[in-house]
């Protein structure tokens, strides 16, 4: 049975292994672009920094050390029902030294394309089982991001030898390099 979380809830992950799906919808015809939105994942230490740059896992680098996290491939349209990205994760492969991943998803050349994450709409992370498909947790954001171009949809993070989930929701103006600054 799934839960549905709301922004800041926090909840236990049972299974060292699982998939992140990423949903959204993007309306276009409002900027006259395609949107190209793209999933990210930042393996942070508790220092809250990247632990090499091999821990940073999106479009140009889809396998963090280990295979621990596992990107599917870039979407470059998001007009599928269901998840537009995936995240394959396996907690028992990760680093000792990983203690959150950071999920983030950024609109590529927002900037030039005047798109931000106003235009976006049915945004959602969840989790599930990899083998049965059972959902295990969702977050759908419901916000409205009229400026920001990117946001930090959820983190998983380690407390007391305990991985959790947040819901975050928290949106930035910028883009992925932004965020590979704040984690470097």
């Amino acid at each position: 049975m799934s839960i549905n979380l709301i922004k800041g809830q926090r909840q236990s992950l049972q299974a060292p292994a699982f998939t992140v799906g990423l949903g959204w919808d993007a309306n276009s015809s409002a900027t006259g672009n395609a949107f190209d939105l793209d999933a990210s994942a930042f393996i942070l230490g508790e220092n809250g920094k990247l632990l090499s740059e091999r821990h940073f896992v999106f479009y140009n680098n889809l396998h963090s050390p280990n295979d621990s996290i596992v990107h599917t491939g870039d979407n470059l349209f998001g007009d599928a029902e269901g998840d537009d990205e995936q995240l394959i994760v396996d907690l028992s492969k990760i680093d000792s030294n990983a203690s959150e991943i950071c999920i983030v998803i950024t609109i590529h050349d927002a900037a030039s394309r005047n798109q931000n994450f106003g235009q976006v709409r049915n945004s959602f992370i969840r989790i599930f089982d990899s083998n049965t498909r059972e959902e295990l947790l969702k977050y759908e954001l419901e916000e409205d991001f009229s400026i920001e171009t990117a946001v930090e949809f959820g983190r998983i993070y380690k407390k007391n030898g305990e991985w959790k989930f947040e819901a975050v929701g928290s949106g930035m103006k910028g883009g992925l390099q932004d965020y590979l600054n704040k984690f470097n």
